[in-house]
């Protein structure tokens, strides 16, 4: 009866795997607290839309026309440092709008109000299409941005071929940056939070400038943001989230850094940990093979094709058949294995895999996933990893589909557990994720040698 009385359409069921000895944390209340209590008295009931009743709905939900809140972005080309990657990437940093009241507006592609400022990039870079609302810095603002200010980080990974302009990826982003008494005094922003989005190479509208694509554990550009804005603002708390392929990307970095991370904690959502798992079960369905890999390898073969001068320098890339490709698989052959040297896609995705650095973890880590998600499937979820590790906790909903979760009115469940309310609506600052102070150094050793790649 009580679980009667409790029911409601749309409510998903949540579940927490932990350790059984999970990480105590300091608390900002000075009494100390485990990590795991931290993130369920976090999370919220997660109470979706009941239309959309299975992952399937869900995840096809995110094709609805959908223009999103308005995220305003100074973007900044990198050059890689590490020679075995050579190549760019671009950074986009959430920014104030920066619009001239006295100058009529121009109009954004998706309908909102663009941003008046530099739009050629003065490293020489330059890029294929810029994104609404986003600029580049001058030298001269970018020379200024360093100051030792204490305002709290964000540091995002897009999902496969997407960017800072994904909606799903915005919906997070606003909590933490709308404007806040606080929030103006410093920072970039005038949110409580400062944030920037690690664009993968070629994404975003940003150019690729060698042969080299990126891959499912591509933590080389991640590394060197991090270290960057580590220098740049060496008081400033930070933190990591991804979404999709680019959770698996940040749970690589988190298990490849273990201590040496300079990342107070970090939140995955929709992670693919077991990237072989995952492959095998889209080509089991005809809606995983014809729906989610086809579009999925559509949107990377566009990524070709958009920077086809760059990848014909690769010899080992057959053109005849890249042009026949019509699945994710098809394409990780094709390119990621030639690529990289990999003699098979199985071969890829074990080794591009972030399951077994889970237990190298060695910051405060949540994963979020949707038990339906037809995308990221649960075989693909390492519960007993989640289970050994006391610095992680799995955070697991019965229904929510793929980096989607859509509650009435377009918004997103996931932002709650993740992102906290500001004090003016409850009175205090709650702990999530994102708020966890950084721990002491771990007297566990790694359970296995991770080399950074």
């Amino acid at each position: 009866m009580a679980g009667l009385m409790n029911w409601k359409p749309g409510r998903c069921a949540t579940t927490f795997t932990h350790s059984k000895e999970p990480l105590i944390l300091p608390s900002k209340t000075g009494a100390s607290r485990a990590l795991s209590s931290i993130i369920e008295d976090a999370t919220p009931p997660c109470d979706l839309n009941p239309f959309l009743f299975n992952g399937h709905l869900q995840t096809f939900y995110t094709a609805a026309k959908d223009e999103g809140p308005s995220i305003h972005y100074k973007r900044r080309v990198f050059e890689q440092e590490d020679s075995n990657f050579k190549g760019h990437f671009g950074v986009d940093f959430v920014v104030k709008p920066d619009v001239n009241d006295d100058v009529k507006p121009n109009v954004a592609s998706d309908g909102g109000t663009e941003d008046e400022g530099l739009r050629e990039d003065p490293t020489g870079v330059g890029h294929r299409e810029l994104p609404p609302r986003t600029t580049y810095w001058t030298d001269k603002e970018f020379e200024e941005l360093g100051s030792n200010d204490e305002k709290p980080m964000l540091i995002l990974l897009h999902g496969i071929s997407g960017g800072s302009h994904e909606v799903y990826l915005r919906n997070l982003l606003v909590p933490l940056t709308e404007p806040t008494p606080e929030g103006k005094k410093a920072g970039l922003t005038d949110g409580d939070w400062d944030a920037l989005v690690v664009n993968s190479r070629g994404c975003a509208g940003t150019k690729i400038t060698t042969s080299m694509i990126y891959n499912a554990r591509a933590t080389w550009d991640t590394r060197q943001v991090v270290k960057w804005v580590r220098s740049r603002w060496p008081r400033r708390p930070l933190y990591g989230v991804g979404f999709s392929l680019g959770a698996n990307i940040l749970t690589n970095y988190m298990g490849e850094e273990g201590d040496e991370s300079l990342l107070n904690a970090a939140c995955v959502i929709s992670a693919p940990f077991k990237l072989e798992s995952v492959a095998l079960a889209l080509q089991r369905t005809w809606l995983g093979l014809n729906v989610y890999s086809k579009v999925m390898a559509d949107s990377m073969r566009q990524l070709y094709t958009n920077h086809a001068d760059m990848f014909k320098k690769n010899s080992a890339l057959d053109p005849e058949k890249l042009a026949k490709i019509q699945y994710l698989h098809e394409f990780d052959r094709e390119v990621q294995t030639h690529t990289w040297g990999y003699p098979s896609e199985g071969a890829y995705y074990r080794d591009a895999s972030s399951a077994d650095v889970i237990m190298n973890i060695r910051r405060p880590f949540l994963a979020i996933h949707a038990k339906d998600d037809p995308i990221a499937c649960d075989e693909g979820v390492p519960y007993e990893e989640f289970r050994q590790n006391p610095y992680t906790v799995l955070l697991a909903t019965s229904g929510g589909g793929h980096v989607s979760w859509f509650e009435f009115g377009q918004k997103r469940w996931f932002v709650k557990p993740v992102s906290p309310p500001p004090p003016s609506t409850c009175g205090y600052l709650p702990e999530t994720i994102l708020t966890i102070q950084r721990p002491p150094t771990s007297s566990t050793p790694c359970a296995t040698l991770i080399s950074k790649r």
